[in-house]
């Protein structure tokens, strides 16, 4: 039986395992290689999603990784259906799972929106982050012009001084 709110599956040596890691062992051949061309691309978007999931958390203190790993399988590969879990066996509900109040595997629209808008406010403060660095190259850009023309125009003048003087 699980436990609510327990994410991890033991394996023959004792180590827990999550349900990404999970995924992993239970779609590779012996050789390592991914069983299935589909499996392989799933094991990428699943990569994918977890190192966008962390350099979200490593800048918004408000993301919860506690479940991570559910997030991101639900955003690969859909929300749980009625009465099973991924990777959990046939016997394994949702509610054994996630626990009775959990909302972790089908997320509601309140949390589904409120991710999307601090995804939106990240995407936001790197696309003023990039518009800022653009102002400064060109801020730069234009002072080196500008310190070039002053050292030509002091070479013309010297130049025209030059000119001006007597032969001696």
């Amino acid at each position: 039986m699980v436990a609510a709110g327990v994410s991890t599956t033991i394996v023959k040596s004792g180590q827990k395992v999550g349900r990404l890691q999970l995924f992993e062992i239970t779609h590779r051949k012996k050789d390592g290689s991914p069983m299935t061309s589909e499996a392989g691309e799933i094991m990428e978007k699943l990569k994918e999603k977890k190192a966008e999931y962390e350099a979200i958390a490593s800048s918004d203190s408000f993301v919860n990784l506690e479940n991570i790993d559910n997030r991101i399988i639900t955003k690969v590969l859909g929300p749980e259906r009625y009465g099973r879990v991924r990777f959990q066996g046939s016997g394994v509900t949702p509610t054994q799972y996630f626990g009775s109040d959990s909302q972790q595997y089908m997320p509601s629209g309140s949390q589904a929106q409120a991710e999307v808008q601090r995804a939106e406010a990240v995407e936001r403060e790197a696309a003023a982050v990039a518009r800022e660095a653009e102002a400064r190259a060109m801020v730069a850009e234009q002072s080196k012009k500008y310190d070039d023309l002053q050292l030509q125009l002091q070479q013309m003048m010297h130049m025209f001084q030059q000119s001006q003087k007597p032969p001696s």
